[in-house]
């Protein structure tokens, strides 16, 4: 049974007694790193907000980081932060872990980020966080250290992501192929019945509206209303994430009052969707502006493969791809917190877009890759992490 993630206060709260007895340029180095971090998920992953509408071409790629990290940012006052409330106390036992597995698990993210962009391989950076802190935390304390309802939580998110992506991308694709289909014959409905003669005019016009150009016309200008959402819905889930890391650290350090959030902020009456912000807002508007930073800058490398490598998509196809992604991670990330993959999102999205055209419309090779790479993301990382474990241990004992 899945638990409901503590908020940052309560965690924070718990560690608030620690002494501090880390150098605080440690502690600030660690936070730089997870902000390297944070802008490398937004470098890595601005192909997963882009590429539908650059391969449409929508917009220019240099247009489409600009619009898709203006949203990441603006993430920060939507969602509130129950997903950093769940990776910063749901995955691991503070009381078994140092701020040397918070570094080692930062850097074996990195490190995968790196090596799957330049295999150009659009892979997870949301699990390869997991999989770093959870393999620094086991090489130091063993499985115990490990907070299995949290640990659920993302197992859950691994398989529901990719599937609710495609689901929802085949529902949407099919009832906006079937709302321009019968437009299209509204006209002819409404000329075979004489009582509905008054509704000539609107059917005449319903029925311009469908011809291949105007279509396309339209379905240009609604993807920038998916991309958008899509881009905040990728700023609201995995910027949290990096949140959820620095809490962690600090409450580690035994310097939670650094996280701690201050009830006297304007910017507590900024909650769009009734989200509560549960930390710092230093810390909110850092990791936010981190992932948006990164988006500027773009991993076009994988653009090519999510763009057009999976399936080739037109506006209308970008626009029920996107929606559909941006449909579940709002899902998740507002009603119960999960940290989830967003590639995984929109690349199950993707696939179900393309399935509705034909199953051979989609090339299954790149599915079958970005499997293997999903698969082997998480122990990767964990492999990594544990040997920068062991190496940042020899020069930061403690």
């Amino acid at each position: 049974m899945l638990t409901i993630p503590p908020t940052l206060a309560q965690v924070t709260t718990t560690a608030a007694a620690a002494p501090i007895s880390h150098s605080i340029y440690i502690i600030v180095a660690i936070i730089f790193i997870a902000l390297i971090f944070d802008f490398l998920n937004g470098f890595h992953d601005a192909a997963n907000s882009i590429a539908t509408i650059v391969s449409t071409r929508v917009l220019t790629p240099a247009q489409a980081v600009l619009w898709a990290a203006f949203f990441n940012f603006g993430a920060a006052f939507v969602f509130g932060t129950k997903v950093s409330g769940t990776v910063a106390g749901e995955l691991v036992e503070h009381s078994l872990i140092d701020v040397n597995v918070v570094a080692a698990g930062l850097v074996g993210a990195i490190v995968w980020n790196i090596v799957t962009w330049l295999l150009a391989l659009p892979t997870s950076s949301s699990h390869a966080l997991f999989g770093g802190i959870g393999g620094a935390a086991v090489l130091k304390s063993g499985v115990s250290a490990l907070k299995f309802s949290g640990w659920s939580m993302i197992i859950l998110g691994i398989f529901l992501a990719p599937i609710l992506g495609f689901l929802l991308g085949v529902v949407n694709m099919t009832i906006v192929s079937w709302l321009i289909w019968w437009a299209a014959k509204f006209p002819y409905f409404v000329a075979n019945r004489p009582a509905l003669k008054v509704l000539t005019p609107l059917a005449k016009w319903v029925g311009n509206q469908t011809t291949p150009h105007r279509v396309d016309r339209i379905f240009r200008k609604l993807q920038l209303v998916s991309a958008a959402l899509y881009s905040l819905g990728h700023g609201g889930n995995d910027a949290q994430k990096t949140m959820g890391v620095i809490v962690m650290l600090l409450s580690t350090a035994g310097m939670s009052h650094w996280a701690a959030p201050d009830p006297t902020s304007w910017l507590n009456k900024i909650h769009l969707m009734g989200g509560v912000h549960n930390t710092a807002w230093w810390i909110i508007l850092s990791c936010n502006f981190a992932i948006a930073l990164g988006t500027c800058f773009g991993g076009w490398r994988i653009v090519k493969t999510m763009g057009s490598g999976i399936t080739r998509l037109q506006p209308i196809g970008g626009f029920c791809a996107e929606a559909a992604a941006a449909m579940g991670i709002f899902g998740f990330t507002l009603i119960k917190g999960v940290p989830i993959s967003t590639t995984h999102a929109i690349t199950g999205s993707i696939l179900g877009v393309g399935t509705t055209k034909s199953v051979r419309s989609v090339r299954w090779i790149w599915g079958q890759r970005i499997i293997i790479a999903w698969v082997l993301t998480i122990p990767c990382a964990a492999f990594v992490s544990g040997i920068a474990y062991i190496i940042i241990s020899q020069f930061m004992p403690l």
